[in-house]
Parts: structure tokens; sequence; C-alpha cells
């Protein structure tokens, strides 16, 4: 049961990205304008839609996901502390925190990756 329960929550922690990168290639435009109106270079965007959707498949999938993890959790701290440290702005502040809980969850993913369901089990070596 707890290895359906990790893969449920690998799904459920990853689709806030999914959608996010699909929201930002359907929006290519105004988000690359708001993206720029941070003073970040607008090229940058095509980094993050590509971490926004690649890293969150391979943890659903269960493949490189420490790895995937890590990397997502670094993409949620920066973007926080970038684009959401404004705390005169309701919103923004907890957009901030939403960053930051995600970042949690994905450390912790990153330090006892997934379970069971898995695309690719590493093999277990007998030594005889």
């Amino acid at each position: 049961m707890s290895n359906l329960l990790d893969l449920i929550s690998r799904v459920f922690i990853s689709s806030i990205f999914l959608f996010s990168g699909i929201n930002k290639i359907l929006n290519f435009d105004n988000t690359f304008q708001w993206v720029e109106g941070f003073n970040v270079p607008g090229f940058l965007l095509f980094p993050a839609v590509f971490i926004e959707i690649i890293l969150p498949i391979l943890i659903i999938i269960g493949y490189k996901t420490k790895l995937a993890a890590g990397i997502l959790a670094l993409f949620c701290l920066v973007t926080a502390f970038v684009f959401h440290l404004d705390f005169s702005n309701q919103i923004q502040t907890i957009a901030l925190l939403k960053n930051l809980g995600l970042a949690g969850g994905l450390i912790l993913l990153m330090v006892h990756g997934p379970k069971e369901f898995v695309l690719f089990k590493k093999k277990k070596y007998v030594r005889l």
C-alpha cells in the first residue's frame, strides 16, 4: 500500500510542474515578457520549460528520480527567491511558500528515492 501511495504522491508533486510547463508553452509570449520584467533573460524560459516537463515525467516513471527531484528542488528555490520575494503582495508570499514546500517534498524524494512502482528497477545482484 505504501508503494502505491508513493506513486500517487510522485504524480501529485509532478503535476504542478507539468501544468506550469505546458502553460508556459501555450502562453509563451506573455511568459517571455513576464520573465524579462524581472530582469531575467528571456532565453532562460527554454530550459525552464524543459525542466518543468521532462523532470516530472522522470519522477513519475521512477527513472533517475533522485537526480530529477534534486534539480527540481533547486529550481523551486531559485524561482521562489527570484520571482516571488515580494512580501507586500500576499499572492507572491503564498507562491514563495508553495515553492518552498515543493522544494521540501522534493528533497524528501531525493533522499528516499522512489519505492517499488518504477519503470526501470535496479537489479539486485547476489554475490555467490
